[in-house]
């Protein structure tokens, strides 16, 4: 079998056993995939704004350490690391072989897929500057049209799930109707359940970043998805 690790760079394991059942609706057993969620030691369960999110690259790379010093260690094909603000990708990039994908990036490159411009809704107000500043630093800033967030304190919105993926479908339509967005990413890791139930609600693509970066990886391991991308 081929180990996929998800690296949770949230402390939550229901969010990691939540993300890792979503990439095993495309890295597939029966392909030949086992994916398994790795949950960092230290932080907080959600990251919400700039200064966890850099504390989380630090707990990313403990993490892949202790998978990779493991019995499984020479095993594992591959990382993703699930959160938005992709932490501590490059550095993991750095320190190892397998290929190393972060959440965000492979939505971006999915979303700007054909010439689309695309938006991004989420509802962590806390990380807005840093996600403009992910796009930017991958070279999508032309394509983007903008981030759109949901009101309120995202964790007490994250305790209630059916009234956040009704605020994050209102923030998918402010991102179409008046940003001209042809393609909407869903902007974070924990909201992988409100993407899929998303997917279909509109007219334009709606691109969960679990499964576009589990897209990735079968495509960096050389098997790629046969079904659509969005």
């Amino acid at each position: 079998m081929t180990l996929v690790a998800i690296v949770n760079p949230n402390t939550d394991e229901a969010t990691t056993r939540m993300m890792a059942a979503i990439a095993r609706r495309t890295l597939r057993a029966e392909d030949g995939y086992e994916v398994r969620g790795v949950t960092v030691a230290a932080g907080p369960p959600m990251l919400v704004d700039e200064e966890v999110l850099r504390a989380a690259a630090g707990h990313v790379l403990d993490a892949a350490d202790r998978l990779l010093a493991g019995p499984d260690g020479g095993r594992v094909a591959a990382f993703v690391v699930a959160a938005f603000g992709d932490p501590g990708v490059e550095d993991l990039r750095a320190r190892t072989t397998v290929p190393v994908v972060g959440i965000a990036e492979a939505a971006l490159r999915e979303a700007g897929a054909d010439g689309r411009r695309f938006g991004i809704a989420t509802t962590t107000p806390g990380l807005a500057a840093a996600i403009d500043a992910r796009v930017t630093a991958l070279g999508w800033s032309r394509r983007y049209t903008g981030i759109r967030l949901t009101p309120g304190d995202p964790r007490q919105l994250a305790a209630t799930p059916g009234d956040m993926t009704e605020r994050l479908a209102e923030a998918v339509d402010l991102c179409v109707r008046k940003d001209g967005a042809e393609a909407v990413i869903i902007g974070g890791g924990p909201l992988g359940e409100a993407a899929e139930a998303l997917r279909d609600r509109f007219p334009v693509p709606v691109v969960g970043p679990l499964p576009a970066a589990a897209r990735e990886i079968r495509r960096l391991l050389g098997q790629p998805d046969p079904g659509c991308t969005p």
